[in-house]
This record gives structure tokens, sequence and C-alpha cells, in this order.
């Protein structure tokens, strides 16, 4: 499928702001003009962008009930209850958990963590999981990245006199659980200034306010930033304001000194000997923590995360990196079950939006298997399977399609729900099925734009090759770390051609590593192609091609050089 490019472009208000952030910090004024296509236009909003500063982090105590949630836990501990710290079972959830954990075991030891089973108690807060509570003798429950839509949980706990902390990021409803305090900024009555924090950076907001009112420098938690990168890079939230500045921190901590149980994950995947980015979380270490909650239990990843020595971390490593292949062969073969279906038993250019479901699929495995379907097709996907007498399952969605509104207008037909914009998940009865089907294939239909049921690529600049200069691409890593709402600037130069040394390359030669040129330069620039072999035909009989690509450092043989990632080719017309 040939992707559509959309060039972004200024208007004249903005054209004006280019030239005077260009001027003000001499720099390119392409370069001034990525800043302001990422809503940096004003000379303050770009030197803090450029300096992200930990002083920058807003008062935590503006979110909603963070005084009492401090108060509550200073109380718990002070009084030596029982506390439980409870976390969803992914990546987000199990980093969450393993922050928080990590933090309050310095001020006691009467403290434990749980990860509710996947597959015999689902998502969030669980009944069982306050059975738990109750049992051990737990008096304050901690729930992180989960707890938001508990109503009917909280009101058990509380009958049982447990008291509840919900620090969650999703949508709430109309009705907030009556927690003794409900920490999120996307309640209506918050004021806090931002409102897109994974559920671990909600977890460290809480351990800022803990800090800041016991005199604990910031110093001495942002050994936990490692964690909080972690859930950034894998939640897919957006890389603006207190993200990028925990982000970039996060990072400057995963790289110098990762708790045992990242650096098992570092050095299983082969990453020991680079600088991580966030592509390598996303890619990498993620999966391998999602594993885990995916296959067997998301209490190994946080035991992981808590190891106290690199021969226990390097065992528990082993483990998670097993599940993580299996994970991998589940889910290969479950996604070529369902496009097999779809192309089999559905008209797909008669929908903008799909929904299968096999009872057999393991529900593990059934997100990634709607990315892998969203990725494909390109329209908002929903894949479910069955669990525990009802039908579960997750949904992915592509730009500019609010896949969480769309499934919580059928909330009359669902259990359960929740999630944010571009991923989300649901229960239902099986008698609801086909209702639900209709009404998300017509929402789709009716929301989604005919052009848009293709890939877009979103091209920054249209630039000449000699245009990559070591200082330009100096400038573009001052733009890191990358991630929604600040991604990676494409680039487009137009009728390069092959200088003589592109190949193949892969077990199966589905790729080419290119060595381009054009007449703006003498020396070959460096390229990848990942899975473009249909061009190499046309490139090696020097046709010329239009190129867009992301700009990357690389090295060879401990040599640095510049290296052009190609994200779509186009023979020149």
């Amino acid at each position: 499928m040939i992707n559509k490019w959309n060039f972004l472009t200024l208007t004249d208000e903005q054209q004006d702001k280019k030239e005077i952030l260009s001027e003000k910090f001499s720099i390119d004024p392409n370069l001034a003009k990525l800043l302001v296509q990422r809503n940096i236009d004003t000379v303050e909003k770009a030197l803090k962008f450029f300096n992200p500063e930990l002083a920058d982090l807003h008062d935590p105590f503006l979110y909603p009930d963070m005084d009492v949630a401090v108060k509550r836990i200073e109380k718990a501990i002070g009084n030596k209850e029982r506390i439980l710290i409870y976390g969803d079972y992914d990546v987000d959830g199990t980093t969450a958990v393993a922050l928080m954990y990590k933090f309050l075991r310095r001020f006691t030891n009467n403290i434990d963590y749980y990860i509710p089973d996947r597959y015999d108690e689902g998502y969030g807060i669980s009944y069982q999981g306050i059975d738990y509570a109750e049992k051990t003798d737990v008096k304050l429950v901690i729930a992180l990245d989960c707890g938001i839509k508990a109503i009917a949980k909280i009101d058990y706990a509380n009958e049982k006199g447990i008291d509840f902390i919900i620090g969650d990021h999703h949508m709430p409803d109309e009705q907030i659980p009556k927690a003794v305090a409900v920490v999120n900024a996307k309640r209506v009555d918050s004021i806090y200034p931002y409102s897109e924090l994974s559920g671990c950076g909600v977890a460290f907001k809480i351990v800022q306010a803990f800090s800041e009112r016991n005199n604990l420098p910031i110093s001495e938690i942002t050994n936990l930033l490692d964690m909080v990168a972690v859930s950034i890079a894998s939640d897919i939230v957006p890389m603006t304001g207190e993200n990028r500045i925990l982000m970039y921190y996060g990072l400057k901590q995963l790289n110098s000194n990762p708790n045992f149980g990242l650096k098992g994950i570092i050095d299983i995947c082969k990453l020991n000997r680079k600088e991580l980015a966030l592509e390598d979380i996303v890619f990498k270490i993620g999966p391998r923590i999602n594993a885990s909650g995916r296959m067997m239990s998301g209490k190994e990843a946080v035991d992981l995360l808590l190891a106290g020595d690199m021969a226990s971390a390097r065992i528990k490593t082993k483990n998670i990196d097993k599940y993580n292949e299996d994970r991998r062969e589940l889910d290969k073969k479950i996604t070529e079950q369902a496009i097999t279906y779809i192309d089999d038993h559905v008209n797909i250019e008669n929908l903008k939006g799909i929904v299968v479901y096999d009872e057999t699929w393991h529900k593990g495995i059934i997100g990634i298997v709607a990315s892998r379907l969203t990725e494909r097709y390109y329209r908002p996907a929903v894949v479910l399977t069955k669990s525990n007498d009802l039908i579960t399952g997750s949904a992915r969605s592509v730009l500019g399609f609010d896949v969480y509104k769309a499934i919580e207008s059928c909330k009359d037909i669902l259990e359960n729900f929740g999630g944010h914009t571009y991923a989300a998940g649901l229960s239902l009865k099986e008698e609801h099925l086909e209702e639900f089907k209709r009404r998300f294939e017509a929402i789709s239909f009716d929301e989604i734009e005919a052009g848009t049921i293709r890939p877009q690529l979103l091209i920054d600049l249209e630039i000449p090759l000699s245009r990559i200069t070591q200082d330009f691409v100096k400038d573009i890593t001052k733009f890191k770390p990358f991630g929604p709402d600040n991604e990676n600037p494409v680039f487009l130069s137009r009728r390069v051609v092959d200088s003589g040394g592109s190949k193949l390359v892969g077990r199966r030669l589905q790729h080419i590593k290119l060595e381009v040129t054009d007449t703006s330069i003498d020396k070959p620039m460096q390229a990848i192609a990942f899975g473009f072999s249909d061009f190499f035909k046309s490139i090696k009989e020097c046709q010329p091609f239009d190129i867009c690509y992301t700009i990357e450092k690389n090295k060879h043989s401990g040599e640095p050089y510049t290296q052009l990632m190609i994200k779509d080719i186009k023979l020149s017309v």
C-alpha cells in the first residue's frame, strides 16, 4: 500500500515566528520551522524545549486529592499499617508498582505489591485483589495505572474497612470512585496543567509530592526515572511538557545507572554497547516486560524490576525473555489467522473499521494483533476473544479517529471499557457481540474520511541531500527525545539516484542498503530501506526516485556516520 504524502506547511503568522526563532538561536530556518510545527513558537518555549529541567516539573499538589493522598500514606507509615501497591499487568502498570514500592520501602517494611491475573481477574482492581488485601491485613491500597472506573470495587473495599488511593491517567466517567484520594489530572475538577502523564508518571508525581512534604530533594528520587522513561515510551503518551522532561532524565538514568532488572533486559537484548533511545524501549525493553503479563504473570515483571542484585536479575531476565519468544510465536500465529479470516470473509474495501472475534485466541496477545491489523489495513481494529464467560478485547486506532470515544458510545451494551484515543480495551456479553460490531463499524464509517484509510506520511521538510551537514544533524539531535507530538522529523529529497553501491540485504533479500546521490553532493550518502526490495530493479537501472526519510547517527567499526532511514520511496516523475 502506497503512503499518501502530506506536507506540513506554516501559516503567515507561523512564518513570522519561524524567522524570530531562527534569528534568536542562530539556527537553520528549516530547523526553526520544525520548532514552530511542534508548537514551540516562542523564545521561552524554545529555551525550555532545548533545555529540559527537573525544576520545571509542575507542583504535584496541583493534582486533585494529592494533599489527601500524601497525608494518608504518611499516616499509614506512622501507624505501621500494612500497605499494598496494586497495578495493571502491562509495562505502565508494572513499572508504576515497582517505582512506588521501591520508594516506600525506604520508610516501611510493612508493604506488599499485587498484580491481578490477566485471565482470572482481568484488567484493573478486582474483588480477588481486595480479598487478598483483607486476608493479609492491608489497611491502605495504592492503586496505580487503574481504578478510575472501579466504583463498585471501591465500595466493596470500603465495606471491609480498606482505604484506597487511586493514581490513574485513564479517562474517568461522570462518577468517580469513593476512594480516600483519586489522583487523576483528567478529572473534570482538575487544575493540574498537564494531563498526559503515563500511569508510572502519576506514581512519580505522588512520590515527588511525598518527597517535597518530607523535605527530600528531588535528587533522591531521580534514580526512579529509568522506570518512568520505560513507561512513557511503552504507553505511547505525547512527548511534550512533563513527559519530555521525565523522558530526558529517564534516558540519562537508563544509560548511566539503570536498576538491576532493566540492566538485565538491556544486556540480554545486546543493547549494552550503544546509547539507548526511545526506539530501544519500544521494540526491545518494553515488549519483554509486557510478555510477563501476557504469557504468565505480571508480578514476575515487578519482581525483576525490584531485583536486588545482578545475579538474580539475570535469572529473572532469562525467564521473561523466554516468555517474549513464546509471545512472538503466538503473535505471529494469531495475526495470520486474523488476516486470513479478514481476507476470506470481509469486504475490506467497504469497511472503515474492523472487528474480529475468535474464542480460542490468547487474551494476552490480542492487543498486539489489533496493532498489526491496524498497520496492515490502516483502519481502527478491535480484536476479541472469550475469557471467563465474557467476550473481551483490545482496540487500536489510526490518526484522527478516537477509538476510546467510539467504544464509549457503545457503553450501554458493554460490561467494562477504558483506554485512550488510540488504544482501548473492553468486555461484553456474547449476546451483544453483533450489535457492538454493527455500531463500531457504523461509527467508523461515519467519522473516518475516505481519503484517510490509507497510510499517511507527514513530511516536515523538503531538502536536497547537501543540506545534511554535520551541524544540521547535530541540531536535529537536540530535538530528542522523539515520540508522539514530537516525532523524528521526516525529510523529502527528490530525484536521487543510486551511486552504484546499492545492494539487497537481509535473509530473504527484502531490504535495500542504499548509496544515494543527487546533483547537490559529490560523495554518496548511506541509507537503509527496510522492505523496499520491489524498487531495487528500477533503482539499479539508474531511474531517479524520491525518498522520505529520517536521519540517524550510526557506527561502523567504531566510526560514526550519518544514515538515512527510508520511510517511503516513489519513482520520480
